[in-house]
């Protein structure tokens, strides 16, 4: 079982819960180490202070502010430590929320809350199925690392999680990143539609790191003296140009269905009508009746005369 990164307990009104707090995510990562080419030995960083150029140990090192470029005030872990901070010891629930109304841009790592000891399990238990009945989430506050922080409270296969918070002024505002609104027509954003939903899944535990996998078997290979697998041709897809929506939309569709052993017979590929053909037909005034019938007279006239001019097809 993973080791436990924290204990305190959950402070719900009057109710007190022991808790212990286990990370919900592990790393997966492969990590390299910095080596000297030469000989293959240890590259390690070494903290070096700036203005003598000596290399000092951790005891040696505090916590500095700049204030401005020239002045850094000093912050001691004794006074850290008696800085007032009511979440010291506990996870304290603040409010209630719809489960669905939380910014997954707030949400950071996740940490399961086990309880502690027999003791707990009745409110633990019972805070529980309070928020599975309810369907809501709780906003917390905690202190890790002499820090407050914001959570939130939900639950997970019978687990109460808490998913780490960030502050609403941690959160730039995109406003300006939005690009200009540009012309869209409802059949674009029908197809896009129809595109999400032909790629809907309910199930996302199949999907695999396949960089990671890529760099084990490198590593397993040069292991065992192996001639690492080289990358079949064509593997590398290189960004291309859309030239037409629609049919970049179709062919997705398509693609789409086909993968997951659909019919693709209603993907078909439609054509894209240049908008302003379409406006100058709307603009266009109706020309008179009677050069509207000459226009066809004269029309039948040269059909004819030209229907005349031809000589028969040999059998």
């Amino acid at each position: 079982m993973p080791s436990t990164i924290w204990s305190g307990a959950i402070s719900f009104g009057l109710v007190t819960i022991p808790i212990k707090v286990i990370s919900a995510t592990e790393d997966r990562s492969i990590h390299f180490h910095q080596v000297h080419l030469e000989d293959m030995g240890r590259v390690r960083t070494r903290k070096v202070c700036e203005i003598d150029g000596e290399a000092v140990s951790q005891e040696e090192i505090g916590k500095g502010y700049e204030l401005t470029k020239d002045q850094t005030i000093l912050v001691t872990d004794e006074e850290l430590d008696q800085m007032p901070l009511p979440t010291a010891k506990a996870i304290e629930i603040a409010a209630f929320v719809e489960a669905d109304t939380i910014d997954p841009v707030r949400i950071g790592d996740s940490y399961y809350l086990a309880a502690d000891g027999q003791v707990a399990a009745k409110p633990y238990t019972l805070l529980r199925r309070a928020l599975e009945r309810s369907d809501k989430a709780a906003i917390a506050k905690f202190a890790w690392h002499n820090r407050e922080r914001l959570g939130l409270l939900r639950v997970r296969d019978n687990v109460i999680v808490l998913h780490a918070m960030r502050w609403p002024d941690e959160i730039r505002d995109p406003s300006e990143l939005a690009p200009k609104e540009p012309e869209l027509d409802e059949e674009e954003i029908e197809q896009a539609v129809q595109l999400a939903d032909s790629m809907t899944i309910d199930d996302i535990s199949g999907f695999r790191d396949a960089y990671r996998d890529a760099l084990e078997e490198l590593i397993e290979a040069k292991s065992e003296g192996r001639e690492p697998a080289q990358p079949a041709e064509g593997e590398e897809q290189q960004p291309g140009q859309v030239l037409d929506l629609m049919a970049a939309l179709d062919a997705s569709v398509k693609r789409a269905k086909e993968a997951r052993g659909e019919s693709s017979e209603h993907a078909t590929v439609h054509e894209m009508k240049p908008r302003k053909k379409a406006a100058a037909k709307k603009s266009a005034k109706k020309a008179p009746a009677k050069k509207t019938a000459a226009r066809k007279t004269t029309a039948k006239k040269t059909a004819a005369k030209k229907s005349a001019g031809r000589k028969p097809r040999s059998a």
